[in-house]
């Protein structure tokens, strides 16, 4: 085989993977969600909810979350509210004491663990038959419960997922290019729902039948893992679009890399673990959802590296393969100039957006499969936010509660 074979070879075979990667998936998706749609049977169901809201040095944002949840359209006497603090030492915990004549519930991890472990211990103490998991930065609209719990009529739905709008104030870029993503990826939520199973969940907004819980180890992404592990006992995570919540996007490039880099490498330990449901012969269709959103995705930066290294040895010998080089370098570029300019102090723009994210999110993969075949491991988190000095501190409250209130009335969204 001559070098010029391979090299085309190596060439086509990365744009294939590509192609099939970002849009042969998703058609297949579609494709399937319309052939062999798995309806939900929805029906009136009104459970005692356990809302466990995980919380480490959360002492901006917790009062105004706590608010939120209190205003929800849900009977008090069927909604529990439980603060799982991961050993948090600011505020956090005193705000949530301050609730508890409205039956907010404190629990205090003895030691500091990481989420995932608090989630569990959190779960042990609740009493609700759903229980329903929240970040402290997240607001719900005030029919969230409604609109989730008759899902949970349907015996084969383990795990219900709402819909997160993410929120750009800052009209950042990478707020922008995550926005952006982010549209994709519901793209995908919506239309594994209906062909098998949703793959993962939303962190801040999916509850999860109590009698299928399971306690996962203290690494695991557990909105991730969530849904294989309604799978393996032979229920299905379900995306329900009607239920809305917003957060706030990253608006550093380097703090949305450290998100992404902590979450793809508990995402390689769980599918290393649970490597045996992508085979077909035991978990069906799903198996070709997690090997082509998650494994394949992790591994666009490899198809990426070979299609410039193809395209650079082709280049002398064609104007086709030349052109595909140069329009690779304008792209990558184009985000190294986004990243630059951001350094620099200017975010907003939009123009450069689209690249400097995909890079970003492809870097971010690059560095966690590292982390991963090093063996490093993430239980602990640390909450990524803007930093807010003390005297900004009461005006950030005030505004966090107002955005509450306005989340918590207002008007449904219409299914998607």
């Amino acid at each position: 085989m001559s070098f010029t074979l391979l090299a085309e070879i190596v060439f086509w075979a990365s744009v294939v993977a590509l192609c099939y990667t970002y849009a042969g998936y998703p058609l297949l998706l579609l494709a399937v969600s319309l052939w062999r749609a798995r309806a939900v049977k929805r029906d009136a169901y009104e459970p005692l909810v356990s809302v466990i809201i995980t919380a480490y040095n959360e002492e901006r944002d917790l009062r105004a979350k706590l608010l939120n949840t209190l205003a929800l359209d849900y009977p008090h006497d069927k909604l529990e509210i439980i603060v799982a603090s991961d050993c948090s030492t600011d505020r956090t915990d005193e705000i949530a004491r301050e609730f508890a004549a409205q039956g907010v519930r404190l629990h205090r991890q003895p030691e500091r663990l990481g989420k995932t472990a608090a989630q569990n211990a959190a779960v042990e103490l609740a009493r609700g038959e759903v229980i329903l998991f929240s970040d402290a930065t997240t607001l719900y609209q005030a029919d969230v419960l409604r609109v989730m719990m008759p899902d949970f009529a349907d015996q084969s739905v383990g795990c219900v997922a709402g819909r997160l709008v993410y929120v750009d104030p800052a009209q950042s870029s990478v707020g922008h290019g995550a926005r952006s993503y982010w549209s994709y990826e519901t793209f995908l939520k919506k239309h594994e729902s209906r062909a098998c199973s949703l793959i993962g969940a939303s962190g801040c907004l999916y509850a999860v039948r109590r009698a299928a819980y399971v306690p996962m180890y203290n690494e695991a992404c557990s909105d991730f893992l969530i849904a294989t592990k309604m799978v393996e006992q032979g229920l299905r995570a379900i995306y329900e679009p009607g239920a809305v919540c917003t957060e706030e996007t990253n608006r550093r490039a380097d703090k949305e890399m450290r998100m992404r880099v902590r979450v793809i490498t508990q995402t390689f330990t769980d599918l290393w673990r649970h490597r045996a449901m992508m085979n077909p012969l035991r978990s069906g269709f799903y198996a070709v959802q997690l090997f082509s959103h998650k494994v394949l995705r992790y591994f666009v930066p490899v198809f990426l590296l070979a299609l410039f290294v193809a395209s650079a040895a082709l280049a002398a010998q064609s104007l086709f393969y030349s052109v595909c080089l140069w329009a690779q370098l304008l792209f990558y570029t184009l985000a190294a100039v986004g990243w630059m300019l951001e350094k620099m102090g200017v975010r907003r723009l939009r123009l450069l957006a689209l690249p400097q994210y995909f890079v970003l999110a492809n870097v971010a993969s690059i560095i966690a499969g590292y982390k991963f075949l090093r063996g490093e491991r993430y239980a602990r988190w640390e909450p990524i936010r803007e930093p807010a000095t003390n005297s900004a501190n009461a005006a950030n409250s005030a505004n966090s509660a107002k955005r509450a209130s306005t989340v918590a009335t207002a008007s449904p969204h219409g299914r998607d």
